[in-house]
């Protein structure tokens, strides 16, 4: 009897120690080489919320808080994550354009809390525009940088999700499962330098809106 009870428990214990190892994998614990996901648009109450955004200069966003979708208004202007500054880091988001002349884009490492357009030179933008854009000003490109090396944007109407991930000075750029950047980044264009940390942002632009969802990122270790 005693020798089964000491089977039993050391089968528990192993059970527990797995247990607890795939947790701290789950997490994002330190040491396994994984960050947790942070998911920027959360709930609250059964309600999505706009929790540590901020917006600068002309124009905005509103927010459906029932579907959790993002849509902007007027501009130029910045909607920024004021809760903390990313250096290496993973961001999956879908956006929509509700006209081919939708123009928007995405910011990464924004230096510092923005209170003009000053952010626009010391920044990369992940861009978002169609209508008779081409090359560095064309959807998935980083703007007026890098163009990106295929088309593979959506119709206006339907969702398109990006995959950005920003690692020392690299960029890539997925854009509907396809890589179209693959970039070490340098100043160039607009670009006078960028920062080794810094907001993300999401940019709304006249003429024509443009929707976000399922903002989330990671921070990568």
């Amino acid at each position: 009897m005693r020798r089964e009870w000491i089977v039993v428990l050391v089968f528990a214990v192993t059970i527990a120690i797995g247990g607890y190892f795939v947790l701290q994998v789950g997490s994002g614990a330190p040491g396994t080489g994984t960050a947790p996901v942070e998911r920027l648009l959360p709930m609250r109450n059964n309600r999505y919320v706009t929790d540590g955004w901020r917006h600068q200069g002309p124009g905005g966003f509103t927010l459906d808080s029932t579907t959790g979708v993002l849509k902007s208004y007027g501009g130029m202007g910045l909607l920024w994550y004021a809760v903390k500054q990313y250096g290496d880091f993973t961001v999956d988001l879908d956006f929509k354009c509700t006209d081919s002349s939708t123009n928007s884009g995405v910011f990464l490492r924004v230096p510092g809390e923005p209170t003009s357009d000053e952010y626009i030179y010391h920044s990369f933008e992940i861009q978002i525009a169609d209508a008779g854009s081409e090359g560095i000003h064309r959807t998935g490109a980083v703007y007026d940088a890098q163009a990106p090396s295929d088309t593979a944007s959506r119709l206006p109407g339907e969702w398109n999700h990006f995959t950005i991930t920003f690692r020392g000075s690299h960029i890539t750029v997925e854009l509907n499962g396809k890589k179209v950047i693959d970039w070490a980044a340098e100043p160039r264009g607009k670009v006078r330098d960028f920062a080794p940390r810094g907001y993300f942002g999401l940019q709304n632009h006249e003429p024509n809106p443009v929707e976000f969802r399922n903002i989330v990122v990671r921070e990568l270790r």
